[in-house]
């Protein structure tokens, strides 16, 4: 499984967590920034990082902020992209279980470090359900491809 992750400034400490735990679980990963510690606008991170989920050139995609709202809002405007924010463990098992999202959006300001790892952990490593919950994702499917 091949990560794309990014963040905003408000997201820098938790994504080097993630990192660290990706690298512990021995997944490939590429970080796409920021490196900064001054206020940067969180689409110019999320939509790139989405764009190469979508295209198939990563199999899924973490961004962090400092809620997490506006990157999941911003990488859920790509055709493809289904971006769920999290902030707890069940949450993170059932969006991939249900909605096979493929994006994963979290707040620092939120949550911790820990609970970060933990969300993400569960996240990277819970399949698709399929069954019942391919027609649903299908449906989602089917209306974007007609917009």
């Amino acid at each position: 499984m091949k990560i794309a992750i990014a963040s905003d400034h408000g997201g820098v400490n938790i994504r080097e967590e993630i990192k660290s735990l990706m690298e512990e679980m021995g997944l490939e990963y590429e970080d796409f920034g920021c490196e900064c510690g001054t206020s940067v606008d969180y689409p110019d991170y999320a939509v790139p990082v989405a764009e190469k989920v979508a295209s198939g050139e990563f199999d899924r995609g973490i961004l962090i902020c400092g809620t997490g709202i506006g990157m999941s809002i911003s990488a859920n405007k790509v055709k493809g992209i289904r971006c769920a924010l999290v902030h707890d463990v069940f949450s993170a098992k059932a969006t991939r279980e249900h909605n096979d999202s493929n994006m994963l959006a979290m707040g620092e300001r939120v949550i911790g470090p820990g609970l970060a790892r933990e969300i993400a952990k569960t996240w990277l490593g819970t399949e698709f359900e399929g069954g019942r919950h391919a027609n649903r994702v299908g449906k989602i499917t089917a209306y974007e491809d007609k917009q």
